[in-house]
């Protein structure tokens, strides 16, 4: 071990910051700090490792090796030492580097004749920047106190790269937040929007990660924690009658009052960082364990420590989510995740949203839907990439986020929404006109909702009705049970605003990835098998009831249109029907006015319901195929699961064949049949449904105009021969003998 060592990291980061004072630019700087580790750790070398591109780490500075390899010599993530502390995100400290596993040896830099390597990811809230490495050539492990002093120096380092202070020549050194930068996403809303970033939670920025006396960092610290601990008091006052959220709050006090969480960052202070700096260092490594975390639990539990370190870096700083910057006029929405209710308040101000968490079938994709903007969410690190005011474009098709794009990319894609405009308004001369097919079928096109501003869109799209209105978004906004009164008076205005036209009420729909948050949660293992929609109504009576109450009044004597959802028997709607007549004869005993007529139906979501006898098919007033639920199920592909959900095509033939069977049978007892879901708006499939005997599709209000104008060109026996063809030849799915007949025909 060398004699020399300057193991007090504070003096280093004094130093440091004395280094980074400087007029220096940015290569200069980065020279200057490698020289000064090397010699306060005793090391012959220190090298500085950063991203070019996403998967590719470039030599930015040096002091030992060969200074010609200097942005010359480049690596893959994990390729070599240094690349697997990127890619792990984890220090490798080994007394013997050439014969470490992985060890890569790079000619160039003449790093041959060192023995020992320390290499520590440079990373800040989860971001990996780049890799900070020292070498010596005594085969030696670092002892803790050299670990720890690096990894400070590398957190100081992530803050001085987010501000700017390495930019120079070269990818690797360029301005953060300045690069063209592609997100891919998970598709939770389709469409195309085009915009300027508006951050959710703008992030809040350390300018001083160094500490100037650390007694009082200290002191700052403890005033911002005990701050921190009354607000989550008063928030679990707040809370008692609300169960989920006061066990948050708990796991939040939990934290706020940890001995050890606080105990390491005042050991962060003590070493030399700010008290702003010591939070963050420890919320990035909360970061990245939540990014290696295969539990569910615990990455859950990690991310209520990374919401707690925000709220308090907020106190710290003063930086609050209002920073006085004035919304874009075109405003493109990016958060890690928000709530329903939040998104509800941006309402139709939103041009699109991205998330980087999110789900498919969460609330937020819910109301995204219900307003008909598109949504990206699991669009990894957009949150600390974005900044305020970004240009940013958002493909819902292909699952794609364009931020910061360069003008070729922005051409195309200002392309692909005058083509989508011009095809739109292509559909708006056909609007009135029915979907009647070469071969003179009409299939009847509907939309979908779930709020009241969905409603013009009835008008405006050509939809001949709302094959699904959603009703449980009313319920999952709300932070306690809505009344009777209410529901009836929201029912009363969707049937107004419909002018005549029929309206498909789906009772609550709830359970799964829709929980109430005002009801006690359920801990079950596969909650999209568990117990959800009516499952939960029949053992609830008194929602449904409620309910039931609301709609019928809502009717005020006209007709009235009710779908039970997630029916997996028919003993389900039998029991649903009984709760209807006996909802109906309490109503009549209070002198209210009764529906003139009412039509009780079924969503087909399970494959079991497929195969119910002969008499459901008889009783039922109406069926709708779920299409989002059933696919999912018919494949045993949980649709949340990106590594599966693409894997089964909708047009596959087992899938066609299973809703063949299921319209030949509803053909047959004359029951009326529809299919809705995000299918149901594709003209390919929407096609393919309409030549297996569909006669009625619900889909967004956007999706008409293509569906009809495909409708209308095709005939559908001559598709229904296509499909016919290539399931007796034994295709996988029908997908591409449809496409070549459209290309022939078309």
């Amino acid at each position: 071990m060398p004699d020399r060592i300057e193991s007090d990291s504070r003096k280093l980061l004094g130093r440091l910051r004395d280094t980074m004072a400087g007029e220096d630019a940015g290569q200069a700087r980065l020279d200057k700090i490698t020289h000064l580790i090397a010699t306060s750790m005793g090391c012959e070398v220190c090298s500085i490792y950063l991203f070019r591109d996403d998967d590719t780490l470039e030599l930015c500075a040096t002091e030992g090796l060969n200074k010609d390899a200097v942005h010359q010599t480049r690596m893959r993530l994990g390729e070599g030492l240094v690349g697997k502390v990127a890619k792990r995100r984890r220090i490798i400290n080994t007394p013997n580097a050439p014969q470490a596993k992985g060890f890569r040896y790079m000619e160039e830099t003449g790093e041959e004749i060192y023995s020992s390597f320390l290499g520590v990811p440079i990373q800040r809230l989860g971001d990996t920047l780049g890799v900070l490495v020292v070498q010596s050539k005594d085969a030696r492990e670092f002892i803790a106190d050299e670990v720890y002093a690096l990894e400070v120096v590398a957190m100081v380092l992530a803050e001085m790269t987010e501000l700017g202070a390495f930019v120079g020549e070269g990818m690797a050194m360029s301005a953060r937040h300045s690069q063209p930068v592609l997100v891919r996403g998970t598709v939770a809303q389709e469409g195309v929007a085009e915009g300027h970033v508006w951050l959710h939670e703008p992030r809040v920025v350390v300018s001083n990660p160094i500490a100037d006396d650390p007694e009082v960092e200290a002191q700052r610290l403890q005033d911002a924690v005990d701050t921190l601990r009354l607000s989550v008091d008063q928030m679990l006052t707040m809370s008692v009658a609300d169960k989920e959220q006061k066990q948050v709050i708990e796991t939040y006090r939990m934290f706020a009052n940890s001995k050890s969480w606080m105990r390491r960052m005042q050991e962060d202070i003590t070493r030399g960082l700010s008290a702003e700096a010591a939070v963050e260092k420890e919320q990035s490594l909360a970061r990245s364990r939540m990014g290696q975390s295969a539990d569910a639990y615990l990455r859950e539990r990690l991310s209520d420590l990374d919401d707690l370190s925000n709220r308090l870096l907020r106190i710290l700083t003063g930086q609050g989510s209002n920073t006085g910057a004035e919304m874009p006029g075109d405003p493109i929405l990016v958060a890690r995740n928000i709530g329903p209710a939040e998104l509800l308040e941006y309402g139709r101000s939103l041009r699109g949203i991205v998330l980087e968490d999110g789900s498919v079938g969460s609330h937020a994709a819910i109301v995204a839907r219900a307003l008909a903007i598109p949504l990206l969410v699991h669009a990894g690190r957009i949150s600390t990439e974005a900044l305020n005011g970004d240009h940013i474009m958002v493909d819902g098709e292909q699952g794609i986020v364009h931020l910061r794009p360069e003008d070729t990319v922005a051409t195309a894609f200002r392309d692909k929404i005058a083509m989508q405009a011009a095809a739109q308004e292509r559909y708006a001369s056909i609007r009135e006109k029915p979907a009647e097919t070469r071969c003179g079928s009409i299939v009847q096109l509907n939309m979908n909702a779930g709020l009241m501003a969905d409603l013009p869109s009835l008008q405006s799209s050509g939809a001949e009705g709302v094959g699904l209105f959603r009703t449980e978004l009313q319920f999952l906004v709300r932070n306690q049970m809505p009344r009777r009164s209410e529901l009836s008076a929201l029912y009363t205005r969707v049937l107004e605003a419909a002018q005549g036209k029929r309206v498909v009420f789906r009772t609550l729909d709830i359970g799964s990835d829709k929980v109430l948050p005002y009801m006690k949660p359920n801990d079950e293992p596969n909650p999209a098998l568990g117990w959800r929609a009516i499952r939960v109504g029949l053992d609830k009576p008194g929602i449904m009831r409620m309910q039931l109450q609301a709609l019928f009044r809502a009717a005020n004597g006209g007709p009235l249109t009710v779908m039970f959802p997630f029916v997996a028997q028919f003993e389900e709607y039998r029991a649903a029907r009984e709760e209807v007549a006996k909802t109906l004869a309490r109503e009549e005993r209070l002198g209210h006015v009764l529906p003139s007529k009412i039509e009780v139906g079924a969503m087909l979501e399970t494959p079991s319901l497929g195969f119910a006898p002969r008499k459901f098919f008889e009783e039922v007033d109406f069926l709708s195929i779920g299409g989002n639920d059933l696919k999912q199920f018919f494949f045993a592909a949980d649709r949340e699961n990106e590594r599966v959900r693409k894997r089964y095509d909708t047009l596959n033939v087992s899938f066609l064949t299973f809703l063949e069977s299921i319209a030949e049978r509803c053909a047959d007892t004359g029951t009326p049949l529809s299919f809705c879901g995000e299918d149901a708006g594709r003209p390919v499939e929407a096609l393919c449904f309409a030549a297996i005997g569909f006669r009625q599709l619900s889909m967004r209000p956007a999706s008409i105009g293509p569906v009809k104008s495909l409708l209308r060109r095709c005939n559908l026996d001559d598709v229904h021969r296509v499909i016919t063809t290539a399931r007796d030849r034994g295709d996988m799915s029908v997908r591409p003998a449809i496409m070549e007949y459209l290309r022939e025909q078309y």
